[in-house]
């Protein structure tokens, strides 16, 4: 497996902006992305990238105010936020799998440990 090893969230008033990062221990050859998940809710895609060619995939509602990119060599995948809203509040989780990439969350079996948004 994957380990998966997010920074970057915390508070923010709604208008503002937040950068998660995330590091993968190896290469996955595949897919990365976010996910977030507000508690009682199901998780939720938010952007994913191919590794390789840097195609990038968003949620339809999200995609006009979140940036997903990437450092290659570092193994590190970035998610910008901007104009965030009280309802982008949620925990935050990378994702990686080395097959195609998806906003299905049941496809992908390494998950990190999450970090917190909270936009208010």
């Amino acid at each position: 497996h994957v380990q998966l090893v997010e920074s970057g969230g915390g508070s923010v008033q709604a208008g503002g902006a937040l950068n998660l990062s995330c590091t993968a221990s190896q290469s996955t050859g595949g897919c990365m992305g976010w996910f977030r998940q507000v508690p009682g809710k199901k998780r939720e895609g938010v952007a994913t990238i191919y590794t390789e060619s840097g195609f990038t995939y968003y949620a339809e509602s999200l995609k006009d105010r979140f940036t997903i990119s990437q450092d290659y060599a570092k193994k590190t995948i970035y998610l910008q936020m901007s104009s965030l809203k009280p309802e982008d509040t949620a925990m935050y989780y990378c994702v990686a799998r080395s097959g195609p990439c998806s906003l299905r969350s049941t496809l992908y079996n390494d998950w990190g440990q999450g970090t917190q948004v909270t936009v208010s």
